[in-house]
């Protein structure tokens, strides 16, 4: 992925549906399915359906950025052995290029990082206190003494591949957003969840805009775009410069860096699948917490191994544009539901209501497409389309402002300027996709897919079991709570 002195513009678009993303889910701390995140709250508001489809690809983002993790810690690794990454790894001829650069090293780190995962969260949180701090130092030590060597004129061509380049960055640059929907998954061990998860998720997120933005400033200034080394950046660009010695420091910090990534990835994504696999929409076994250890090691096992294989095989670009389309649709459901869980509660919200809330959602949904087939097919200085696209979503949005009334109040907090915010997430979410390429599209098709075939024969059967046995705990005056491994209740969750 190349760096371009616009880097620090192609933040901006990502940051709203980001925020939503992080912040909607949590409004859940009450409900006993608090460390599920977006996938509770999508089932409370969207079904057992689209609830199923967003975990899917919920875990697929955490397959896919720990095995680009992985791959660039190979990278970084062979940089402070003085030695290129293919020299680490075989490659296979007899495969695709895109497949064929095999990576036994980052399957190493993988297994590594099972085992850290499955003897001990309190193991990890203290080994990832001390990384991030050590990652923290590093960072400062890149923006000082990169600044310090920085050269104004490698700004002169600010956006060499114009708007179209920024926004393509802005798509794949959703790889980075990855995880902080991980911390919700902790709700459960954290004291005040109501106010620690906002906090943690939305303070963290401007603290990683900010040190994204300067490192990527700090990089373009030391270094002229086009000398910028896509596997190490960093590394290379201080070694460019005469300050060898400097590279290792820099990859020694990154691997530190990644090395807490994918530990905090591992925790967090062993914890999604292991609260999917309570509602019976993934085998139950996969729930089962080890009673000595404390830690979900059947979840954690699968997860890792699936991550492992695909670093094994798959090179970082294919991974980063299909990680970024999953991201994009989820974060557009995300927002959806955050539409209607304002503005609808059943025996609440009259039938008339409910009609002019379906046909506004609709016509946001359509127009958002429309202008994403628009920015993704026809040229660049093609400006009609949006004249006919853009006034709908406007008007759209404002109609569902004006004539529709909110059904529910947050109680504690909520997201601002509904339904404005997150009318505006769907349509950046929506645009952002029309800047990735078609293959990444038809592999995303092929994932989904198997969702689809997996659901109809497993998960609609254990969505209705577990409907059923809610309803009769009901008629037995209670619930059974998720946490105890066989059936749920979202009825008071919200």
């Amino acid at each position: 992925m190349l760096v371009l002195p616009s880097s620090c513009l192609t933040l901006f678009p990502v940051f709203l549906p980001c925020f939503l993303f992080s912040a909607t889910p949590n409004l859940l701390w009450k409900s006993p399915l608090q460390g599920c995140g977006c996938f509770a709250y999508l089932r409370v508001e969207l079904g057992d359906f689209m609830a199923f489809i967003a975990a899917g690809n919920i875990l697929l983002e955490y397959v896919i950025g720990g095995a680009a993790v992985s791959r660039a810690w190979t990278s970084y690794f062979a940089t402070l052995c003085n030695h290129k990454p293919d020299d680490f790894r075989i490659i296979a001829h007899s495969l695709p290029d895109d497949y064929g650069h095999l990576d036994p090293i980052a399957v190493l780190v993988g297994v590594v990082i099972c085992i850290l995962a499955v003897l001990s969260t309190k193991g990890s949180s203290r080994f990832n206190y001390v990384a991030s701090i050590i990652h923290v130092v590093v960072i400062l030590f890149i923006i000082v003494a990169g600044l310090a060597k920085a050269d104004t004129k490698n700004y002169a061509d600010f956006a060499p591949n114009g708007a179209r380049g920024i926004f393509t960055a802005s798509a794949v640059l959703f790889f980075a957003y990855v995880g902080f929907d991980a911390v919700s998954t902790m709700a459960e061990e954290t004291k005040n969840p109501a106010r620690d998860i906002p906090i943690g998720l939305v303070g963290s997120m401007a603290i990683t805009t900010l040190a994204y933005c300067l490192l990527a400033v700090t990089l373009c200034l030391r270094v002229p775009y086009k000398m910028i080394d896509v596997d190490a950046p960093f590394s290379v660009a201080f070694e460019s410069a005469g300050w060898g010695w400097a590279k290792y420091i820099v990859a020694a910090g990154a691997l530190k860096g990644m090395t807490t990534v994918l530990l905090v990835s591992a925790v967090g994504q062993a914890r999604y699948l292991t609260h999917i696999a309570r509602t019976h929409m993934m085998p139950p076994w996969l729930a089962h917490v080890n009673a000595k250890t404390g830690t979900p090691v059947n979840a954690t096992v699968v997860m890792l191994a699936a991550t492992a294989i695909i670093a094994f095989f798959t090179k970082l670009d294919i991974l980063s544009n299909l990680l970024s389309i999953s991201t994009l649709f989820i974060f557009m459901l995300v927002a959806v539901s955050l539409l209607v869980r304002r503005y609808y509660v059943s025996g609440v919200t009259t039938p008339v209501n409910r009609v002019k809330l379906i046909v506004c959602i609709v016509a946001i949904l359509v127009s958002s497409i429309a202008t994403t087939l628009i920015w993704g097919t026809s040229d660049q200085a093609s400006w009609i389309g949006y004249v006919i696209t853009i006034p709908i979503w406007f008007f759209a949005t404002l109609a569902l402002k004006i004539s529709v009334p909110q059904a529910r109040d947050p109680k504690l907090w909520g997201v601002p300027l509904v339904p404005w915010l997150p009318s505006a997430s769907i349509l950046i979410n929506m645009f952002l996709l029309g800047s990735i390429d078609v293959q990444s599209f038809k592999r995303f098709a092929v994932w989904t897919g198997i969702l689809l075939i997996y659901y109809l024969l497993f998960g609609l059967h254990a969505s209705y079991d577990t409907a059923k046995a809610s309803g009769e705990n009901k008629d037995e005056g209670g619930f059974k709570n998720v946490e105890d491994g066989t059936v749920s209740s979202q009825n008071d969750a919200l």
